[in-house]
């Protein structure tokens, strides 16, 4: 526990495990906990000891986005700056869970709306419970997607769809997401602790440095010609084919056995 945070963050078979721990609010994020939740995963992200990310909640849900109590504007009073709040706070954790150098897995064990909806789809792959829902809320209270919602909904599930979500704010079903392509996989509620912790472990034991490159490709083809992107691919692939991994996982192929690789 990262204490007085309602976080919870251990390390361990090379997983940064991080759990989001405030059940009795939908694990909503103020302050405090968002601070702690950048610097656990800044803090994973240098780790050379770690190797992936697995990210969680405790109880029904994911996470139910900005706790709103801290957001109440009295008669008279005055306004909260929602802008200065995403760039100090929600801006830096998403931009770390997609350009880190590690996989993170996302498993999402209920409801997840709002930021907290796009917090889990900054991860590299997404698994939700059965019983799990996605919720653009913010129509409800009048304001627009944030944490990276308006970037990640179009280029996942086209613009009839995310415009869809973001305007009429109702809930998507973990399988319809899965069908729209916006996560990975379902699996019945009792199971996903389960599949997701092997993925991550799965992860950790892969190929660091070639998983990193492969993120960082598919991160960056969003913005790169065909051209761009061969170059890029060109580079990355000369870096790894440079890695004691990719001579492991050669010898691993042609020796018929299980490769052993060491992240380097």
């Amino acid at each position: 526990m990262v204490t007085g945070t309602n976080l919870r963050h251990e390390i361990t078979d090379a997983v940064a495990w991080i759990t989001l721990d405030r059940p009795d609010k939908l694990n909503a994020l103020n302050a405090m906990m968002l601070d702690a939740l950048h610097d656990v995963v800044a803090a994973a992200a240098e780790d050379e000891t770690v190797r992936a990310v697995h990210i969680t909640g405790t109880g029904r849900a994911f996470c139910a986005g900005q706790d709103l109590g801290d957001r109440r504007v009295e008669p008279g009073g005055s306004p909260p700056d929602l802008g200065a709040s995403l760039e100090t706070r929600y801006n830096p954790v998403v931009r770390l869970l997609r350009t880190m150098p590690k996989p993170v897995i996302v498993a999402v064990n209920g409801v997840a709306a709002g930021a907290g909806a796009n917090l889990a789809l900054a991860g590299d792959i997404v698994v939700a419970a059965r019983s799990a829902r996605f919720i653009q809320s913010f129509s409800r209270v009048g304001l627009v997607p944030d944490s990276g919602g308006t970037f990640v909904l179009p280029r996942t599930v086209g613009s009839a769809r995310a415009k869809g979500l973001a305007l009429l704010a109702e809930p998507l079903s973990a399988e319809r997401a899965c069908e729209w392509g916006l996560i990975w996989s379902v699996v019945d509620d009792d199971e996903l602790a389960r599949v997701s912790a092997g993925m991550a472990k799965r992860l950790a034991a892969g190929p660091t440095a070639a998983l990193a490159a492969t993120k960082d490709a598919l991160g960056r083809s969003l913005g790169n010609d065909l051209d761009a992107q061969l170059d890029l691919e060109r580079d990355l692939q000369r870096a790894c084919g440079r890695t004691a991994d990719y001579a492991e996982g050669v010898a691993a192929f042609l020796d018929k056995r299980p490769p052993t690789f060491l992240g380097r």
